[in-house]
């Protein structure tokens, strides 16, 4: 009979590629890892693995094997849910993945409508970056998380994992505003969204000779600007890197820079020292959680909770399932 646990460590590997990838990921020594392959391979008899160096690769029959593993943690999943549900009356921890804008500006609303509902719940809430919820979530690290997407870096389909749609953003060009000293501003209505922009593009290429505040490299953020600026025919200029917003935007009220930010990151800001042109482009967040699990009370209700928290106007732009 194959160990369940040891499915989960070759699902692992098939993502990770490397043993000692998988052992950190799961707080195993790669000794520990490798040998509960090897018992893996003596169950299923026959070879699983190849090795290569320092890196391994699956066999034919490996590859066939994840794609059971996963169909199997599904259903493991799925009859957790089945449980929960037959429990009646929701307990215990529920682990949520977000990031920074949509921490402030949501999740607080809807923990206090899932506290009212269901006192029993512990929601415990980390601040993850979307790039590695994937792993989180199937490692367990996480039940459910918010990810998000930009037009110009589409989320992968993840196996193992299932997203639901929640709402769509605005995308703004920050910049200083006319008379800012460092970089010269656009004439227009500082401070505040204008209409949207009848070519991204040019209003990107205006600054190919601007300095850029991007997003730390590796994130979905920072690969957006970055694409957003090749697509308009220029590599942006980096020259601050920050991942929060609100740093950002005082970055570019002091003239260091300019950026592109999403509208939860620019929602309340008044800064008249900043000019905000809305583009076309948009940032879409999902619900995502390990497949089975969307039957899950805990995971059913912070969704629910989540949705009723969405403010109206991001609400009528749904991100793409």
């Amino acid at each position: 009979m194959l160990d369940v646990r040891r499915l989960r460590l070759l699902r692992e590997l098939a993502r990770r590629g490397t043993i000692a990838a998988v052992a950190e990921a799961l707080s195993f020594s790669p000794s520990a890892v490798s040998q509960q392959l090897g018992v893996l391979e003596r169950e299923a008899g026959l070879p699983l693995l190849e090795r290569t160096g320092r890196r391994v690769r699956l066999t034919p029959a490996g590859q066939n094997l994840v794609r059971h593993a996963e169909a199997v943690l599904e259903r493991l999943e799925q009859a957790d849910a089945d449980l929960a549900e037959a429990r009646g009356g929701l307990a215990g921890a529920l682990r949520i993945g977000a990031f920074p804008t949509a921490s402030r500006a949501i999740v607080p609303a809807a923990l206090v409508a899932l506290a009212r509902r269901h006192p029993g719940l512990e929601p415990m809430v980390c601040e993850t970056d979307p790039a590695a919820v994937a792993h989180a979530l199937r490692a367990g690290d996480l039940d459910v998380a918010l990810v998000h997407a930009y037009d110009f870096v589409p989320a992968e389909r993840e196996p193992g994992l299932t997203t639901e749609p929640l709402y769509g953003e605005a995308m703004y060009l920050a910049e200083p505003a006319a008379g800012t000293p460092g970089t010269p501003g656009m004439p227009g209505t500082p401070g505040a969204p204008g209409a949207t922009a009848p070519d991204q593009d040019a209003v990107l290429r205006a600054h190919a000779g601007s300095p850029w505040i991007t997003a730390t490299p590796g994130t979905l953020c920072h690969a957006m600007t970055v694409r957003a600026c090749q697509a308009a025919g220029f590599t942006p200029r980096v020259r601050h890197q920050v991942d929060e917003f609100a740093t950002v935007l005082a970055l570019v009220a002091a003239g260091q820079g300019v950026a592109v930010v999403p509208q939860l990151g620019v929602t309340g800001h008044a800064d008249p020292s900043v000019h905000l042109t809305r583009l076309v482009m948009q940032r879409r967040t999902n619900l995502a959680f390990r497949s089975g699990a969307a039957a899950h009370p805990a995971v059913a209700a912070f969704g629910a909770a989540l949705r009723a928290a969405v403010p109206p106007d991001l609400a009528g732009s749904r991100a793409e399932a």
